[in-house]
């Protein structure tokens, strides 16, 4: 029995959590044009802290794996959908000394984890 109270306290714990989290980004969705349940939705602010945050994650984690030393320096447009956890599909400016490229990063995050996962980051414009 004991076991079982315990369960159910964990399992509510974590749907507390995610509803906290989802309540936490309600004004971030409300800032955008338009809501697509299950797609991608435009954020339309690119320069909020947490998204070039995010962008820099994607440009560390690209140099960590591939052995480059990209410095990254904007975001041009942002996308985001919930899934388990949050998507961004980011075009972002980064480069190497004077020349810089752009690329598409996608970065997959569970805040309520403290969980980041570079999902893909590839050169647009080849």
């Amino acid at each position: 029995m004991k076991l079982q109270t315990l369960i159910l306290l964990t399992v509510l714990l974590m749907a507390s959590l995610i509803l906290v989290k989802l309540l936490r980004e309600a004004p971030r969705a409300a800032e955008r044009e338009e809501y697509l349940v299950g797609g991608y939705n435009p954020i339309t602010n690119i320069n909020d802290p947490h998204v070039i945050e995010i962008a820099k994650f994607a440009v560390t984690q690209y140099d960590k794996q591939s052995g480059v030393k990209l410095k990254f320096k904007k975001v041009i447009k942002g996308e985001s959908r919930v899934v388990a956890g949050i998507n961004y599909r980011l075009t972002l400016s980064a480069g190497e000394g004077w020349v810089s490229k752009i690329y598409e990063a996608v970065v997959w995050e569970k805040p309520w984890l403290h969980f980041r996962n570079l999902t893909s980051f590839k050169p647009l414009y080849a």
